[in-house]
């Protein structure tokens, strides 16, 4: 095999190492997700309560017959108080943890999730090494000029499927 016949990492194309990413407004912050974890975005319905739940926990929605559990993760994090309205939207995200009940939840925004290309040049970690995190927050991120944070799915899974096992 000659040199012209061998890949070179180095000389690929940086696009291959990009993902879709999705910025998403909530109260308080900006979550970046990969667009992957995103099912569907709908208009904000106040959906059914969930008695004895957490105040972060709104309630449930039904999406493609199923009851999802729609939670507010400005006040999850404790970063801000946030309670949907007119102009709220809701995404739809696709549990991670194979230990999740249900394979999607519910997550309420503050208008549309806006398509962004995340490269390793263009994703910096902002914030300092021993920083304490917010509730279900893995890490603060630079990408480009916007600042953001990188919701831990698992842990906030976790945290919805203990907050349904305490209210049922």
């Amino acid at each position: 095999m000659s040199n012209d016949d061998q890949q070179h990492p180095a000389t690929e194309s940086a696009s291959q190492a990009d993902i879709r990413g999705v910025l998403i407004q909530v109260a308080g912050a900006r979550l970046l997700l990969p667009n992957a974890t995103i099912a569907e975005v709908l208009s904000y319905a106040p959906p059914a309560p969930v008695d004895g739940a957490p105040r972060w926990l709104l309630g449930r929605i039904r999406w493609r017959g199923w009851q999802l559990p729609l939670i507010a993760f400005g006040e999850l994090s404790g970063l801000a108080s946030e309670q949907g309205s007119l102009g709220s939207k809701v995404v739809v995200l696709k549990a991670l943890s194979a230990a999740s009940r249900l394979p999607y939840f519910a997550l309420l925004t503050q208008g549309f999730p806006r398509l962004v290309t995340v490269s390793s040049q263009s994703l910096l970690v902002d914030g300092i090494e021993d920083e304490i995190l917010p509730h279900g927050v893995q890490a603060r991120v630079l990408l480009n000029d916007d600042r953001a944070l990188l919701p831990d799915l698992e842990a906030v899974e976790a945290m919805i499927g203990e907050a349904l096992a305490q209210a049922a």
